[in-house]
């Protein structure tokens, strides 16, 4: 948990690491040293750190990576040897990491055993815990369950917010692997757990620190390391199923096809050969696989794809958490066809699907994709020049027109519309596509507008619905009506393009005849819409309001008449982990909720998962994020946190109200 600049390493020593292709960090003989106040250093050819808060501890430091170590009445304390790094290189480049240990752990209360380290770009304070004292970490829910060195861990993400790191004060991620039984001696694949979690979306930086770690929290122990040995460089060791390998990309791919169609998807990560140092196979969510850690100049080919009668335009399923865009140029047969421009879409694991059009290109040829700098890419596929039909959810051929419902004439609120009947958009990169339903919208990025002129919303319509699709973590539609913005509909993901689910959101009243404006937050798939009166589902098709009908006004949700709230926790002397149930006990579905927590003391939350916090004195309030607003009627969402607290700890009030 505490931090302290990195010890560096000169770029001659990386030189000579990369050269020799692996080394195991020699164990100089060093004579014996007791330390007890914080203070780091290298004895013994290993980089050691003792640290602590509060309270009463020693480190003995002895040859090579081994020490002991005890601790009593403390807050906060840690000791640990290992290796620093100079920040500039991922664990890929810098080899193989495995730990070989043996250590006799006595704790009394809250204590790790565990490896430990940081990396930055992203800053990620990382921990693969073999044993622990009275209380398992991290105490969130788990992501899912790797299997290494014939051992299984449970793997954890949680947020640090404000928190101490290496670069000062700051919001990082913590990521844990954590194992389902104690153990105290062995052999720990470290770039296993790394590549583990790359394929889970939980993105490595550039490598700060590994080391092996004794910490004590408000408790008391001991613990002597009689074996600490650190290996760097070498291969992976092999094993079979979720082990979590490191998954180096080979520089030929014999596994993947010899030929196959332009026109149906192809995996990145299926390519027939490459020209790189750094590209990875990498997780790319829903268990699904793709090519990372490309940087400028790399290259991947796709032998003898066939392009039929002709292709007209390339989309790709990317990532990108860079400054700058990067491009992917497109070549067949050595010939450029097009280039695809890829600027952030704001993260490496937000995934989009973007276009571009191409040369036309046909008959079978061997694809080149030339990168210049960093993405991730999951998949890619062409498009016809010809009309022939589409698959679902790809959009319709370029040129071929939009055909917009009635310009100029009257759409009826209460009966679906067709997204795809706009009469007006501000983007040329919106397209035509096939829905589930028939045909909507795609291809649509942040501050796009569709406009569907004198749409008439009778005596008052007080409810939106959409179909949509998306693979993003969140987009907002903003209903507008004459200039007024009236609701907002937030689209978790579905789950994918093609994943068509049915979302609904209040709005204020609107009745009359008016223009109506959709405007977007980011990517999504827009099938259909309809308005609606009161809270409840939305009139059938082709059931209008009957002109004159009074309306029935819609009342807001009844707070915890509505919701309700369930918490559990683990304490231990001066924190908790609180883990909070929110649950929708109405009959329609809430978009957005809040929950207020009262504790009987200060409280500071120290790390969080699955909401938004803020914490004031002895209060809490979490809110959804973009991807958990929703709960369907009787459906539920889980959040939690770590606390500190100073006081008396007493189980926190909870109510609960929709957003």
């Amino acid at each position: 948990m505490r931090v302290t600049k990195a010890l560096r390493i000169g770029a001659g020593m990386l030189a000579l690491a990369l050269v020799l292709a692996w080394f195991i960090i020699p164990m100089n003989e060093a004579s014996a040293r007791t330390i007890s106040s914080n203070e780091t250093g290298t004895h013994g050819g290993y980089d050691y750190e003792y640290w602590k808060d509060t309270g009463n501890g020693t480190m003995t430091l002895k040859d090579g990576g081994t020490f002991s170590c005890q601790w009593s009445n403390i807050n906060n304390i840690l000791f640990r040897k290992g290796r620093k790094f100079n920040e500039t290189q991922t664990h890929q480049q810098i080899g193989n990491i495995t730990v070989e240990y043996g250590v006799d752990y006595r704790p009394n209360g809250n204590s790790y055993l565990c490896v430990y380290g940081w990396t930055v770009d992203p800053l990620v304070e990382y921990y693969i815990v073999e044993s622990w004292g009275n209380w398992r970490p991290p105490g969130a829910s788990s992501k899912g369950v790797i299997t290494v060195d014939g051992g299984t861990y449970d793997v954890y993400e949680t947020t640090r917010v404000q928190q101490p790191s290496i670069k000062g004060t700051a919001t990082f991620q913590q990521y844990w692997s954590v194992r389902t039984s104690k153990k105290t001696s062995g052999v720990i694949s470290v770039s296993q757990h790394f590549a583990a979690w790359e394929r889970m979306g939980m993105r490595m930086g550039k490598m700060y620190e590994v080391a092996l770690t004794i910490e004590g929290y408000q408790s008391s122990g001991s613990a002597d390391v009689y074996k600490n040995v650190i290996t760097i460089g070498g291969t992976p060791p092999q094993s079979g199923g979720s082990s979590g390998n490191s998954n180096p990309a080979p520089s030929t791919n014999p596994s993947a096809p010899n030929s196959r169609s332009a026109f149906t998807t192809i995996q990145a990560e299926q390519y027939n050969r490459l020209s790189s140092s750094t590209i990875e196979v990498i997780g790319t969510g829903n268990n699904g696989e793709g090519l990372g850690y490309i940087e400028n100049g790399d290259s991947v080919t796709y032998n003898n794809i066939d392009f039929g009668n002709g292709a007209s335009s390339f989309t790709a399923r990317v990532a990108s958490g860079a400054d700058s865009p990067t491009n992917i140029e497109i070549s067949a047969n050595g010939r450029r066809i097009g280039t695809l421009t890829v600027p952030s879409t704001g993260g490496w694991d937000n995934y989009r699907e973007l276009s571009t059009t191409i040369s036309n290109v046909t008959g079978v040829n061997n694809l080149v994709l030339t990168f210049s700098g960093p993405v991730n890419i999951d998949s890619f596929v062409f498009e016809r020049s010809s009309g022939l039909p589409q698959q679902p959810g790809q959009p319709q051929q370029p040129g071929q027109p939009q055909q917009p419902g009635q310009p100029g004439g009257e759409k009826n609120a209460f009966n679906r519309i067709s997204a795809s009947d706009f009469d007006e958009t501000n983007a040329s990169n919106i397209r035509v596509i096939n829905t589930d339903s028939g045909s909507g919208i795609g291809y649509i990025e942040s501050g796009n507008t569709v406009t569907f002129k004198n749409v008439n919303f009778g005596n008052g319509a007080t409810r939106f619905t959409a179909r949509v699709a998306t693979e993003m973590s969140s987009t907002n539609i903003e209903i507008i009506v004459n200039g007024n913005r009236v609701g907002t509909l937030t689209v978790p993901s579905t789950g994918g393009w093609n994943n068509y689910r049915e979302l609904s959101t209040n709005i204020s009243s609107v009745s009359g005849v008016h223009d109506l404006v959709l405007r977007f937050s980011g990517a999504v798939n827009v099938g259909t819409f309809v308005f609606g009166t009161g809270s409840g589902s939305p009139q059938q098709p082709g059931q209008p309001q009957q002109p004159g009908q009074p309306q029935q006004p819609w009342q807001p949700p009844g707070g915890s008449g509505n919701l309700s709230v369930s918490v559990s926790e683990n304490t231990w002397g001066g924190g908790a982990t609180v883990n909070v149930t929110v649950k929708n006990d109405g009959s329609t579905a809430v978009n957005g909720w809040e929950v207020n927590l009262g504790f009987s003391g200060d409280v500071r939350v120290t790390s969080s998962w699955n909401g938004s916090f803020s914490t004031s004195g002895s209060n809490i309030t979490v809110s959804n994020v973009g991807w958990n607003g929703s709960i369907p009627p009787g459906g539920s969402v889980t959040f939690g946190f770590n606390i500190s607290y100073s006081g008396s700890y007493s189980k926190p009030t909870a109510t609960a109200k929709a957003k």
